[in-house]
């Protein structure tokens, strides 16, 4: 292309002309160790239903440290984990988090706890929400909205203070946030926006700040179970096909049931518990074909269900994507939606949507009761299950009714739910499993999809992580849709695998060497107008010169595999020499051939910002700007060359607040 100067401006966009398309790759084996300006990675897993984090001295890389465990617990639930509620006072300011902000809440007096900001599940907004912006809001338990952006800061605040408390604790001495490399994990589904707004929050809780964003790194759940799997040894998983499922894989439990104690927790210190990551790579790897054989990773946890095909290149145990992340809200809050649906049908939906405003409280007690008996479901139970109805519940329902609890339930025609004179509600496993059947049917035919692709033959493995890869309702039916075509491997320890791997994400984040586009992204150029090629309708006629407009310039295509550190080149010229900023609008497309940003399915998806202050304003009249843009990692990034002068510009690539 020759470079001429754009009539872009006069319609209002700034000018830009592509100069010189250009893919390079370069070799990014040289920063592959973490910087040794970190002393320690910690890795936060924010999980919608539980979070937690782990930690790893990048002295010694082999040893990964889970938090300590939290104070709190349920019965019939044990977990490493604490639950992601955070709890603000009448104030709006920060009160508590996990269990501490339950059990508060929980302890406050009816009167009182109306005026308190209750939130929970929160984390789903951000996938739910299609025009995510710093501006949006989320509703508290009694109905008051506040920020999302405030909320989501004071929680990984607060996992910022515990965790450089306990490394504090360990060490005798102060540790800096200086110190650390923090990484937050994110599903892999996740769009651009979504995955800023952490960045944002995170900026605003002090791990990091713009000026430094490398100190922050974001991780894709899915990818950090990957690189985990990659190191299990044979005794840290358990393989459906060649026995029944378990329920709940908690390191007490995996003693008595046959197998070896894992060398895994090996010291414990002041309750937080050290696994050692072998450094080799799994037994179970040696069966693969290299080049042809790939695995899947599902990781089902609380919101959502993501997926990604990886292949792992011997014997560094490098990994590549063969395809683009997918996956859908099928997470287990779906089951918990069911139960609130069979609530409706019982005691009728006006009954319920106003005990939840007038008692929220309890209706998170009655919630946690559901969840461990939930956590109770398996395929070949036979005997019921008892889910205890708050005082508060029983109580309400007769004044809003005139009749009780008990009537209603002999009224309704729900066969599988009796109600016990101990004022439980008594399920039947099949009523149970029905709760569960919709999410889960959603996950086996979203499963089959991946599998029908061309790109997904040939996989050997498959593993189930995440939470809700802990029901036995699930492993169940993935091994019988999937047992035939593929090994279903479930990790021990299951609900901590994306967090373990997150950490070794940190200290090592080019173990990914290619990933896949799940976009289309480009920007609208103008060219020059060719006859019978160009649409009549976009030729626009300036100084004599013919020009077809809206052209789209493509930087990379929907599912179009992309190695880490490969850039995409573009070079931009101000329309006046005056110019201080050039902003250029990028767009997106789920379809991989576009040829007009007017096209349907194509959105305007963010900006790219050149600031010019501050380079020479001696440069040549015609100054060209060299931006370089990257794709193969977990977020876009970008970076622009002053040609004449060698600077570098200042740029800011934005999908959040254009």
């Amino acid at each position: 292309t020759s470079a001429y100067s754009s009539p872009a401006k006069s319609l209002g966009d700034p000018g830009i002309t592509p100069l010189s398309p250009s893919h390079i790759v370069k070799d990014s084996d040289a920063d592959d160790a973490v910087e040794q300006l970190y002393l320690v990675v910690v890795a936060i897993d924010f999980g919608t239903t539980s979070s937690g984090y782990a930690y790893s001295f990048t002295k010694e890389p082999e040893c990964i440290h889970v938090m300590r465990r939290w104070e709190g617990g349920d019965p019939g639930v044990s977990s490493q984990k604490t639950p992601t509620t955070i709890l603000l006072t009448p104030e709006r300011k920060f009160h508590s988090f996990g269990y501490a902000a339950r059990d508060f809440y929980h302890d406050l007096d009816p009167t009182e706890s109306k005026h308190w900001l209750y939130f929970e599940k929160f984390k789903m907004k951000l996938h739910t929400t299609g025009n995510l912006t710093m501006e949006t809001d989320l509703t508290a338990a009694n109905g008051k909205k506040v920020k999302a952006l405030e909320i989501f800061a004071y929680a990984l605040q607060f996992f910022k203070e515990q965790a450089l408390k306990e490394l504090s604790d360990q060490g005798g001495s102060d540790f800096e946030n200086t110190e650390v490399r923090w990484v937050i994990t994110v599903p892999a589904i996740w769009k651009q926006p979504a995955k800023q707004f952490m960045r944002q929050a995170a900026y605003k809780a002090g791990m990091a700040s713009p000026e430094n964003p490398e100190q922050l790194i974001i991780a894709l759940e899915p990818e950090a179970a990957s690189i985990y799997c990659r190191k299990l040894r044979l005794h840290q998983m358990i393989d459906l096909g060649s026995r029944a499922p378990v329920n709940g894989y908690s390191p007490s439990d995996t003693i008595g049931t046959g197998f070896t104690q894992a060398k895994e927790h090996v010291r414990r210190n002041r309750q937080s518990r050290t696994f050692l990551v072998e450094n080799v790579i799994g037994e179970i790897w040696s069966e693969l074909e290299e080049g042809s054989d790939r695995y899947i990773v599902v990781d089902s946890g609380g919101g959502t269900v993501d997926m990604t095909v990886h292949q792992i290149r011997l014997p560094e145990g490098h990994l590549k994507e063969l395809y683009k992340a997918t996956g859908g809200p099928y997470g287990s809050l779906g089951v918990d939606y069911e139960f609130e649906k069979l609530l409706c049908k019982i005691f009728g939906e006006d009954f319920i949507e106003q005990f939840k405003i007038k008692r929220p409280a309890a209706w998170v007690d009655l919630m946690i009761a559901f969840e461990s008996r939930k956590r109770a479901a398996a395929p070949d139970r036979t005997n019921p299950l008892n889910i205890t109805l708050p005082f508060s519940f029983i109580d309400y329902y007769k004044k809003f009714r005139g009749h009780s609890v008990e009537h209603a339930l002999r009224k309704s025609n729900v066969d599988f739910v009796k109600w016990s004179s101990q004022g439980m509600l008594r399920m039947s496993p099949d009523a149970m499993n029905a709760l569960f059947k919709p999410t889960i049917d959603q996950i086996v035919q979203h499963l089959s999809d991946v599998f029908d692709k061309p790109e997904v033959t040939n996989v050997k493995f498959l593993f189930l992580v995440g939470g809700f890869a802990e029901s036995p309702l699930l492993q169940q039916a993935v091994q019988s849709a999937f047992g035939s075509r593929c090994r279903v491997i479930i990790p021990q320890d299951v609900g901590l695998t994306i967090l373990k791997g997150a950490v070794l994400f940190g200290l090592d984040p080019a173990v990914i060497k290619v990933r896949r586009s799940p976009l289309t992204y480009g920007v609208g150029v103008l060219n020059r107008f060719v006859e019978g090629k160009h649409p009549p309708e976009k030729l626009l006629v300036k100084d004599g010169t013919r020009w077809c407009t809206d052209v789209f310039d493509k930087f990379i295509s929907a599912d179009q595999s992309v190695a880490l550190g490969e850039t995409v080149t573009r070079s931009y010229t101000p329309a006046k020499p005056s110019q201080l900023v050039i902003v250029i609008n990028i767009y997106s497309s789920e379809q991989d051939n576009v040829s007009f940003i007017t096209e349907s399915g194509v959105k305007k998806c963010g900006t790219l910002r050149l600031d010019l202050t501050g380079t020479d304003a001696l440069a040549p009249n015609r100054r060209e700007i060299k931006t370089l843009m990257q794709f193969g990692d977990t977020e876009i990034k970008a970076m622009a060359i002053d040609v004449a002068t060698s600077k570098s510009v200042k740029v800011g690539i934005d999908f959040l607040n254009y």
